[in-house]
């Protein structure tokens, strides 16, 4: 038995230019962090006196003979990758609820991927873990998403991350002292909106967009402050500028796509920003999901109060990554 431990992540800027269909012709950057919220999957041999060779358990229970019969598409391919086609049984645990915008999907792929090859008695290393989500993600799978959500979960920390022209993709992690890293975390809010979406029910319009060139000049500036974020992080200059590049983020992003956000999550972002957040965004491709707020510490309470119909979720940055917890 095997059972591997992936984190979730948040994405803070740039995101939208982590596509290849940008990123390709213009390269592209995202400054993230992965979050001490966790995938967990537990991988064991199935004995051969069972009547079914593959059991999978998710938020259903599948149980079936090949692999062309099991519904669940990132289970079904990564194993098929691993050429593992029986007697394998699967469980999934995850901390937060599916489709709140920390990439649960990628953080899903790498965490099977490395339980897989550790079931396997194979050692991977999580840029390999990571590189391996994104080619099964995009061109196996088909699905919509981007490079950094892989990459965040594979390595874990707050990282630069650069997608550039000839397809390679670099992971800087950002240096900064550790008081000031405990500041910016404590600063962070984060809710739940009770909203959930997946990428294809949003993403739809922006990636013709972004297909067609149409918001090129808008995603430009969305990597652009990546730049500005790096230098008042690496600077002695107030965080609280962080959370302005955060508006600046969420005004940018807002208008990529109709689907983004609705009237209700606009109105629980303004009513954040009067109660004493200086910047926001909402987590993943939009629709729904979690939102997030860079909040000095004095104005929290009053933060929490103006959103008391969402549940706040208490998080810290994780700094391991991807990782094998149990082996036997």
């Amino acid at each position: 038995m095997v059972i591997a431990r992936t984190p979730m992540r948040i994405s803070f800027l740039g995101g939208g230019t982590d596509y290849p269909d940008y990123y390709r012709r213009h390269g592209g950057q995202t400054l993230a962090t992965s979050i001490d919220k966790y995938t967990y999957v537990t991988v064991k041999r199935l004995p051969g006196y069972f009547d079914h060779k593959i059991k999978v358990h998710y938020s259903v229970l599948e149980r079936c003979d090949t692999l062309e019969e099991l519904k669940h598409t990132s289970v079904r391919e990564c194993l098929r990758f691993l050429g593992i086609d029986k007697e394998i049984e699967i469980h999934y645990a995850g901390d937060l609820p599916a489709r709140t915008g920390m990439g649960s999907s990628s953080s899903f792929t790498v965490c099977l991927l490395h339980a897989l090859h550790a079931l396997q008695g194979k050692y991977v290393s999580n840029p390999a873990l990571a590189a391996m989500a994104v080619e099964l993600e995009q061109n196996v799978m088909n699905e919509r998403v981007g490079s950094q959500d892989q990459y965040s979960a594979a390595l874990g920390g707050l990282r630069h991350l650069k997608f550039n022209r000839d397809g390679s993709i670099e992971y800087h992690p950002v240096i900064m002292c550790p008081a000031r890293m405990n500041l910016l975390q404590n600063n962070l809010m984060m809710f739940y909106t009770g909203i959930q979406r997946t990428a294809h029910e949003v993403l739809d319009e922006q990636l013709t967009k972004t297909k067609s060139g149409s918001i090129d000049t808008d995603l430009s500036k969305l990597g652009d402050l990546v730049d500005k974020a790096m230098h008042v992080l690496s600077s002695d200059s107030s965080l609280d500028e962080f959370g302005q590049l955060l508006h600046e983020g969420w005004v940018l992003k807002r208008g990529l796509s109709s689907a983004i956000a609705n009237d209700e999550i606009g109105e629980w972002y303004d009513r954040a920003l009067k109660a004493g957040a200086i910047g926001g965004k909402l987590l993943g491709a939009g629709g729904g999901g979690c939102l997030l707020f860079y909040v000095p510490q004095e104005k929290q309470p009053a933060v929490a109060e103006a959103l008391s119909e969402l549940s706040q979720i208490d998080f810290a940055f994780d700094f391991v990554g991807s990782q094998i917890v149990y082996a036997r």
